[in-house]
């Protein structure tokens, strides 16, 4: 059973990611048509989740050619790299929305942007649910943190939608970057995380296997006898 619900596990990380990559691709492609400084943040910290995806996605598999010491600093630069684009992406996405504001430069309203957002309300709570069940029959307190995590991307999502809502509704298009503003302070503070704790806070960082990563402690009770003696 144990061993299903990694699977499990795997096929929502890489769910995850390929929905990321589709939501950053067609945001971006909004925030072009609309002149729309959030919708460029959104899909901006959409790219940054699947850089971490793919660096804890690559935890999963063995490397034969690598000891468990260089893997781990391989991984802590790649991180190190990641948190650090968060912050620049965060004060290029500060100083726009700013300059937008001051300078009165009004975006578009972006009905296509709207249907991202309101996809990604649909999705991410869905995923939620199923990622933190399944990390609870694991018994896995990384992909149960990790859940919140998607969580998390949902309420951004559900501020993405108010902002160009109101925008699209009403023609109130100061809300478009003074979401851009919000959303550079949620992108400092995953690059904080990344930094501080060394580690990926992702969609994908959910259940490694013995002998790829660090274990959580509730993750080594599940191993057989033999497989902890060998730890």
């Amino acid at each position: 059973m144990t061993d299903i619900l990694k699977q499990k596990a795997l096929r929502l990380s890489y769910f995850t990611v390929g929905y990321m990559v589709v939501e950053c691709l067609v945001s971006l492609l909004a925030a072009y048509l609309a002149g729309s400084i959030a919708l460029l943040g959104f899909g901006l910290d959409s790219m940054l989740e699947c850089l971490s995806g793919g660096v804890m996605i690559w935890r999963f598999y063995p490397h034969p050619d690598l000891s468990a010491e260089d893997e781990a600093r391989l991984e802590q630069q790649a991180v190190k790299v990641i948190g650090y684009l968060f912050f620049f992406l965060a004060a290029y996405i500060f100083y726009e929305s700013a300059e937008k504001l001051i300078y009165a430069k009004i975006p578009r309203p972006s009905l296509l942007g709207i249907f991202v957002a309101l996809s990604s309300i649909i999705v991410m709570p869905a995923l939620y649910l199923v990622k933190f069940r399944t990390g609870k029959s694991l018994d896995s307190a990384s992909l149960k943190a990790d859940s919140k995590q998607t969580l998390t991307c949902a309420l951004l999502s559900v501020a993405l939608l108010i902002g160009l809502g109101l925008n699209y509704l009403f023609g109130l298009w100061q809300s478009d970057p003074a979401l851009g503003l919000l959303i550079s302070v949620f992108l400092v503070e995953e690059g904080r995380h990344a930094l501080k704790e060394g580690k990926l806070c992702n969609c994908a960082a959910c259940g490694l296997p013995p002998g790829h990563g660090e274990l959580q402690l509730n993750d080594l009770q599940l191993l057989p006898p033999e497989e902890k003696d060998g730890l």
